[in-house]
């Protein structure tokens, strides 16, 4: 299964299903439909046939379109991008997996993107390490935002399933933040720390008495000096 994302900005070579405006830049297009036919659609010993169509692929501006057009849509038939149908065959099954990072790129610059299953994997882990919210990711893939939101769960769950199979040290930020957060409120719900720990006589610290070569010995760097 692929999946569409929502559409900002047009981008050649990166788009949905449905768009067509590749074809105008094709060396294909202009054609007489009867002459296209019998060269994208020869028979399978019709080499002569398919040796013209080749070369005439081989120089068109689009043949990366023409070929991801034919994958996408499940075309199986004729000449697409300069493959046979023998040659698109290991394309069409191993179209889910196929993953092109310049198309992920694309997606978080806000492009129409047709995604893979893997690419849209890939989509959901940058995402979470991002820091998007379920709101987010659920209006950029065009789902729920209960789905969005299990999605960054189960990626949340594996890195952590990871972190304890490696023996990755927890992030000691994370824990200083802790602790600044109990400190603070236990400060808000009454009395300060150090003031409520110097109320118990059994923990009471005992007290100096100054001296008057203390007194003295600061007193000649004060003011009164």
């Amino acid at each position: 299964m692929r999946h569409i994302t929502t559409h900002h900005k047009p981008a050649t070579g990166l788009r949905g299903l449905g768009d067509t405006s590749w074809h105008p830049h094709g060396a294909c297009h202009g054609m007489d439909p009867w002459d296209a036919d019998a060269v994208f659609f020869p028979g399978p010993r019709d080499h002569a046939a398919i040796a013209e169509a080749k070369e005439l692929c081989g120089w068109c501006p689009v043949r990366r379109d023409c070929l991801n057009y034919a994958l996408e849509h499940d075309l199986q038939d004729g000449i697409w991008g300069g493959l046979t149908e023998a040659e698109r065959r290991p394309w069409h099954k191993g179209l889910p997996q196929r993953l092109d990072y310049s198309r992920v790129i694309a997606f978080f610059d806000g492009r129409d993107v047709h995604l893979t299953d893997a690419e849209r994997q890939v989509v959901i882990d940058h995402a979470y390490v991002r820091g998007w919210r379920p709101d987010r990711l659920a209006a950029a893939l065009r789902i729920s935002n209960k789905h969005a939101r299990d999605l960054l769960r189960q990626v949340a769950n594996r890195i952590f399933d990871r972190d304890l199979t490696l023996g990755v040290p927890p992030n000691p930020y994370k824990k200083k933040r802790k602790q600044a957060r109990k400190k603070k409120g236990q400060a808000a719900g009454g009395r300060p720390a150090a003031t409520r720990a110097t109320t118990d006589p059994a923990k009471r610290q005992p007290v100096t008495p100054r001296t008057a070569e203390t007194t003295a010995a600061r007193a000649t760097f004060g003011k009164a000096a």
